[in-house]
């Protein structure tokens, strides 16, 4: 397999980054989404395909613009949690499969009318998309089996397998494009037991449904850490969500990675903060001493969660931590720059490319998938193409 590995190298360019907007935006790199996506590719076999998890906006960026860049990339397949995701994937001129992983009764004609991909999980859905089908005169419509392996979450029970499969068999107006089930907890090193007994119930499941069906649709269970760490559960294709935005479940490996999705803002105003006096709502902070403070024009509204606040969250402004000051507004926080050289107007990172969302996220015992998710659709996209880092292979 190919070997990849990333390289940032520093250039007068990186050194003074170009301001693009006197506000609070969201970057969107291109370029490294084809980085991680060939580098996730590296891990596989050439004859394994890729499933790209595009669901909640390409969590948090710009669903649009990162399918279209990997359906050029070479990606195979893409996932979506709800057909509406799909509907907006296929306006936008996908043309590659869609898998919708949580598909709702009131949604089957949206379905229909954009060639999406039913996941069926559970007897209801099954005998409700198959009646749909028969109503409208719909034959061999692709359809992905869920079972239910361990996570109890959607998918069908293993003892309901051979039923299930034998019903489809027999229906002309369904034929199953793949089998898949998700796995719990494979990036965590205490339940590698589990992990593994997890990939063994769906193989075997995999089999039943094959000898009813009469065919062999694709297998595939991964996700990002199971990529890296079981190639034994790589199966016929891989699904990766968080790997593609440049975060793992190894800090060592997210060294191999590049992240999607920067967001930054800017300094509005700037304030000297006299001893005793008090900074934002419910006095949530109170100087011990003479403190220089920034405003800057991002809340708990855009995403900047509000469990940051007094002094657990930080941004970098000029390549230092300045941390919350007080409890996060809706519309701005402020943070301390008493020794940091700024002035306003300068730019502000909050996470991104040079500090990582999942660092960030441990701050407050949460995760990377919550920042990236939560930022407001109120904060403006850009997509750029490589303007901070140059990836090579």
């Amino acid at each position: 397999m190919q070997n990849l590995s990333l390289q940032i190298p520093m250039t007068k360019e990186v050194e003074k980054p170009e301001m693009i907007a006197g506000e609070t935006v969201l970057e969107i790199n291109l370029e490294a989404v084809k980085h991680n996506f060939h580098y996730l590719k590296s891990k596989i076999a050439p004859n394994i395909q890729f499933m790209a998890v595009v669901k909640a906006n390409s969590y948090g960026s710009d669903a649009s613009e990162i399918a279209l860049e990997l359906e050029k990339e070479g990606a195979d397949y893409f996932a979506v949690a709800y057909s509406s995701e799909g509907e907006i994937l296929r306006k936008a001129g996908i043309k590659k499969p869609i898998l919708v992983l949580h598909p709702l009764l009131a949604n089957f004609d949206i379905i229909r009318d954009n060639n999406l991909e039913p996941a069926l999980y559970s007897k209801k859905i099954l005998n409700a998309f198959l009646e749909f089908l028969k109503i409208h005169k719909l034959s061999d419509y692709p359809v992905h089996l869920k079972i239910n392996t361990g996570l109890n979450r959607l998918g069908f029970e293993p003892e309901e397998i051979a039923d299930v499969a034998e019903g489809i068999a027999k229906a002309k107006e369904m034929r199953v494009s793949s089998i898949f089930s998700h796995l719990v907890a494979s990036e965590d090193d205490k339940e590698t037991d589990f992990t593994r007994n997890q990939i063994r119930m769906f193989e075997k499941a995999g089999k039943v449904i094959f000898e009813k069906l009469g065919y062999t649709p694709l297998l595939h269970c991964t996700n990002t850490s199971a990529i890296i760490r079981y190639p034994e559960a790589r199966f016929d294709m891989v699904r990766s969500g968080i790997g593609l935005y440049g975060y793992t479940y190894d800090p060592a490996e997210n060294k191999n990675l590049a992240p999607v999705a920067t967001l930054k803002t800017v300094i509005s105003q700037l304030h000297n903060i006299k001893t005793g006096e008090s900074v934002g709502y419910n006095r949530g902070f109170i100087a011990e001493k003479p403190t220089k403070s920034a405003t800057l024009p991002i809340g708990h509204a855009d995403g900047f969660l509000r469990a940051f606040g007094k002094g657990k969250g930080w941004v970098i402004i000029n390549g230092k931590k300045a941390k919350v000051l007080g409890n996060v507004c809706m519309d701005m926080v402020m943070v301390d720059v008493t020794d940091i050289e700024c002035k306003e107007g300068d730019e502000v990172l909050v996470f991104g490319a040079g500090a990582p969302a999942d660092e960030l996220a441990a701050a407050i015992d949460t995760i990377s998938y919550e920042l990236l998710t939560g930022i407001s659709s109120r904060v403006k996209r850009i997509t750029v193409k490589n303007r901070i880092y140059s990836y090579k292979y």
